[in-house]
């Protein structure tokens, strides 16, 4: 039995796209193998190019690979194969890379380089490309929550950001394809599914009269599924459309995750955002009113080029009066071939860790204060399974709706249901729960 190892680096995206790759070499008869610890006859490295970092550890991953079995076929796709296949063809033992596109034609270019041994660099101009690439993924190995892809690329051009040249611009997903794939996974037992993209909000964007709150409504009869979740989406689409949705939805989750990036007007144009602090701000009001108690978290960007320590507390005043529930929270690190990275005022590093120290502190009072609200309160949550390093004592763990990781007494065949846990005490990260019951299939919308 030919057998394949699997690397993926970077982001959800990437995990889903190695998940559906895979299939592909299921069907043909091959068996997965662990990519440390077995040999393997194919090695498959999803690449990262989201900083210069990710393009040095895609490297590195590459040469393990070569390392490991040199009479293997080497195959190396993703973001970092898209915009610098010439350097990824330079290492000596690379066989075959591929981009963000093309990927059912892996398996045939292995099977011709198994024959011939002549590298193939298959990369494709990416900015050429206007198809959504249907790659289905009926069933993960973690159980609990399923990713559903269905929007590539993005239009944005962040001065930041490489992606828009590693992922081309925004492609969505035919509806049909996803309500038929979101059937599958509910048959295949999962209650929640995660709707991800590398810009999930702008699907429909390339669409007529359809968009993101139109496929919620649809994705809302499916039978079976319990818990619609958006990876990411911008302030800007937030609409009247997709508030109507956070109003009335009886699946979409009390969750939200919307990149803030900075909080001080002169940086977002800098960073070429589509809004202002005011109307993020007026956003997220008219969000809580749609939604009470939702959780926002966010993404922000610390030390981007020009940043004083005056915009900085700008951008900390504004985080407070939002009230995040959770900030992601990263050192701006120059990407070349990127407008930021050719600015001149670039913020000093220890200047920037200073800030980031801050912004974490900030970042888990004001978590710790979201979860607060909700202690003596019932949450549904569904168990994902048991906490690190407390195997065996009969706990477990799992994601509230609103995104506050629970910790409650509860036995393994909970793990994938939906159960309601009352929080007995708030923690940063973790807060604890007692178990009220499990729910019935199907109970939980009329209760």
């Amino acid at each position: 039995m030919p057998s394949v190892a699997f690397y993926t680096l970077g982001c959800k995206v990437n995990f889903y796209d190695t998940e559906a790759i895979w299939q592909h070499f299921k069907k043909e008869g091959y068996e997965q193998v662990d990519f440390e610890e077995q040999t393997a006859d194919v090695y498959l490295i999803n690449t990262c190019t989201v900083t210069n970092t990710g393009d040095k550890k895609s490297r590195q991953i590459i040469r393990r690979a070569i390392r490991r079995n040199p009479d293997a076929v080497i195959a190396v796709t993703g973001c970092y194969a898209q915009t610098s296949p010439a350097e990824i063809m330079d290492i000596p033992g690379v066989d075959l890379v591929i981009g963000t596109q093309d990927r059912d034609k892996i398996l045939p270019y292995v099977q011709q380089i198994q024959e011939s041994r002549q590298p193939i660099n298959a990369v494709r101009n990416i900015m050429k490309t206007r198809v959504f690439e249907e790659m289905d993924v009926p069933d993960f190995a973690d159980r609990t929550r399923a990713f559903l892809k269905i929007q590539d690329g993005c239009n944005n051009f962040c001065t930041f950001c490489i992606i828009p040249w590693s992922r081309g611009l925004s492609r969505s997903r035919d509806s049909q394809s996803i309500i038929k794939q979101a059937r599958q996974l509910v048959q295949a037992g999962y209650k929640e599914i995660v709707l991800t993209g590398i810009h999930t909000g702008g699907y429909g964007d390339d669409m007529e009269n359809y968009d993101l709150s139109d496929l919620l409504w649809d994705l809302e009869k499916v039978d079976g599924l319990e818990r619609i979740r958006i990876s990411s989406i911008e302030a800007s689409q937030i609409d009247e459309k997709m508030l109507d949705v956070l109003n009335r939805s009886d699946k979409l989750v009390r969750h939200f995750h919307i990149p803030l990036q900075a909080g001080d007007d002169t940086v977002l144009k800098r960073m070429r955002r589509k809004y202002t602090t005011e109307e993020f701000y007026n956003k997220m009001l008219m969000i809580r009113k749609a939604m009470p108690d939702v959780a926002i978290t966010t993404d922000v960007i610390v030390g981007f080029p020009g940043e004083t320590d005056e915009m900085f507390r700008n951008g900390n005043e504004l985080m407070k009066k939002i009230g995040f529930s959770e900030m992601h929270v990263f050192p701006y690190s120059k990407r070349s071939g990127t407008p930021a990275a050719r600015m001149e005022d670039q913020v000093d590093e220890e200047v920037k860790n200073a800030r980031v120290h801050e912004l974490i502190d900030l970042s888990e009072q004001m978590q710790l204060a979201y979860a607060q609200k909700f202690v003596g309160q019932v949450l549904e949550v569904i168990p994902e399974g048991q906490p690190k390093g407390s195997e065996g004592k009969g706990l477990l763990q799992g994601y509230s709706d609103n995104y506050i990781q629970m910790v409650f007494e509860g036995s393994k065949d909970m793990i994938g249901k939906v159960v309601r846990v009352k929080m007995t005490a708030a923690g940063v990260n973790e807060s604890k729960g007692q178990l009220v019951r499990v729910m019935e299939a199907g109970l939980s919308a009329a209760l």
